[in-house]
């Protein structure tokens, strides 16, 4: 219908057979008006076409899965998201207000320009290509399905990173479920994304929750400003440790680069002579315990080594710690452990996400017998435990030295089993037993006591790797500053005060009673958790603590080097 305006101003009497002036201009205003209205349909009707050009072709590119102009223009693996977004709409642009992009879609532009403070890549969400396309609105024959459907892509890519990640860490045979995680990105974006006033507020609930994210967050932006910074000079490698008061050509640059980066405080002299004095060697200490070296304050060739490291590595380093952290679920169903392989610690979080207490661990030997990367619950503590000698050591180290010694199972507190654990013998081991374990009939399990190799106490969280945390009777190699010695499980360094921590809900179970079940207990003595312990075994190399400091640790496993691999190749990733 016209306006009604118009349909007013046509109800004007008329004779046909009067040629009087008043008629003339009767008929006039009649014909003028069948004219506008004519005008009027023509306009809806351009109007319409002009909304149904850049649904149809928004369909089109949605359906196709590929766009085009972006930095990464396969979208294939959010093309169902995208297709629930639009759908309802019927395919009408998201993100524009006539020719104009709408103050939701210049946030986001905004956030894509900014991805770097996240640790994100920011021409993954083509941050570059944005001021082209925005100016590109102004012409009208602008392409605006593409615009919308382009920042629809990176919006659902950078929500979906900021989440979960960029790559499944399944990817990796890591066992950490990132599912449960997931948005409904398309609701999330009509819901909550598009009339939000604060853009950025959202986005940011998106995040992990944890602390130590966000100091990671601010030690990146930290670090890429000290990366400005500094020269890149490198230090010479010393033939031998330098200790203090002795001379060392690469001082000035030492001096500079340990202010620089926190190790020195920032109104120490600087020091422009050769000699490596007291103040230098206190700034090492504390870089060398940062890098997870002996503090030693010596300036070995292994400490300038990772004084030379670019700091730009540094960097990427946070930034691949922080992909990992966003595999971790957002909220846990009790606190958990947290075993963090490359640093060799523990930490026990409580109901706040904060660390409630810590402790050393030894993990998996980096060559043969890495720990691997999983979660599982805890769900029960075996006191003075047996250790049931997994097949791949049977085979690998065990039958090796029976066939040496006979008498090695008794030398060492072993025993000959059945598979259903009934015992066969613990003396000297015949030909016939000894065929029986090479063809993996009988097993070999290692009676309690304290030289038992998990020590006098287990805790489980049953899992396919038969990884476990427990004690060891080898406690000297938790003074070590790299500690990948075992076979895959943790040992961990104070058992007793975690065992007490993981049953502080089964009444009774002090430091003391576990002790004293340690040392004068009976054995094989299984305690069921009142209540289960989220485990989980992570892997950082760089992590950011509650005074500002900075922990950096080696690529031990190279897993690193695999996501950052991983990384580079861009989307779809895996």
């Amino acid at each position: 219908m016209p306006p009604k305006s118009l349909l007013l101003r046509t109800e004007v009497p008329f004779r046909a057979f009067t040629l009087s002036r008043f008629s003339r201009e009767v008929t006039r205003t009649i014909v003028g008006h069948h004219r506008l209205w004519r005008q009027f349909l023509l306009v809806m009707a351009l109007a319409c076409v002009a909304t149904a050009q850049p649904a149809s072709r928004a369909k089109t590119l949605v359906s196709q899965g590929n766009l085009d102009g972006m930095r990464w223009p396969n979208f294939s693996d959010y093309r169902s998201w995208l297709q629930k977004f639009y759908e309802p709409s019927g395919y009408a642009p998201a993100w524009v207000q006539g020719s104009a992009p709408s103050p939701q879609a210049l946030s986001m532009i905004e956030l894509f320009r900014n991805a770097w403070q996240k640790g994100l890549e920011p021409e993954d969400y083509d941050a570059s290509r944005w001021d082209g396309r925005l100016h590109g609105l102004q012409d009208p024959s602008a392409d605006l399905a593409a615009f919308d459907v382009a920042l629809t892509v990176c919006t659902m890519r950078y929500i979906s990173d900021l989440r979960i990640g960029r790559i499944n860490p399944r990817h990796f045979q890591f066992g950490l479920d990132v599912d449960q995680k997931k948005y409904d990105l398309a609701q999330f974006i009509r819901d909550r994304l598009l009339p939000a006033s604060d853009v950025s507020a959202v986005i940011d609930s998106v995040e992990p929750p944890f602390a130590g994210y966000r100091r990671t967050e601010q030690a990146l932006l930290r670090y890429m400003q000290i990366v400005r910074e500094d020269d890149g000079e490198k230090l010479p490698i010393p033939t031998k440790a330098i200790d203090p008061g002795q001379a060392y050509a690469g001082v000035p640059r030492l001096s500079r680069l340990l202010r620089l980066l926190g190790d020195l405080p920032s109104d120490a002299a600087p020091n422009d002579s050769h000699v490596y004095d007291a103040t230098l060697a206190e700034g090492v200490k504390r870089f060398q315990r940062r890098h997870g070296l002996d503090a030693d304050g010596r300036l070995g060739a292994g400490t300038v080594k990772q004084l030379n490291v670019p700091l730009s590595d540094r960097v990427r380093q946070m930034q691949l710690t922080l992909e990992r952290w966003r595999w971790l679920p957002i909220e846990f169903s009790a606190p958990p452990i947290i075993v963090n392989v490359p640093d060799f610690r523990l930490r026990a979080l409580d109901d706040n996400n904060q660390v409630s207490f810590d402790m050393r661990v030894v993990v998996g030997k980096a060559l043969r017998t890495q720990t691997p990367v999983f979660t599982r619950d805890m769900t029960f503590i075996v006191l003075r435990p047996y250790w049931s000698v997994p097949p791949s050591i049977l085979r690998g180290e065990i039958v090796p030295a029976i066939k040496r010694n006979r008498n090695y199972i008794t030398a060492k507190n072993y025993e000959v089993t059945t598979m259903d654990s009934k015992v066969v013998t613990s003396g000297q081991i015949s030909d016939d037993v000894l065929a029986q374990l090479q063809a993996g009939k009988l097993a070999v399990r290692q009676k309690p006591g304290a030289t038992n190799s998990l020590g006098l106490i287990k805790l489980m969280f049953p899992n396919e790797y038969n990884v476990y945390l427990h004690s060891t009777p080898s406690a000297a190699l938790f003074s070590r500053a790299r500690r990948d010695f075992s076979h895959g499980c943790i040992r961990v360094e104070k058992p007793a005060a975690l065992a007490a921590w993981a049953l502080r809900n089964n009444p009774g179970w002090t430091v003391s009673r576990v002790e004293e079940g340690m040392k004068n207990g009976d054995d094989n003595v299984t305690i069921t958790l009142a209540r289960q312990v989220p485990v989980f075994i992570v892997y950082g190399t760089a992590l950011a603590y509650e005074n500002n400091e900075v922990h950096f640790y080696d690529d031990i496993y190279g897993h690193d080097a695999k996501l950052a691999q991983a990384l580079a190749k861009g989307y779809p990733y895996p």
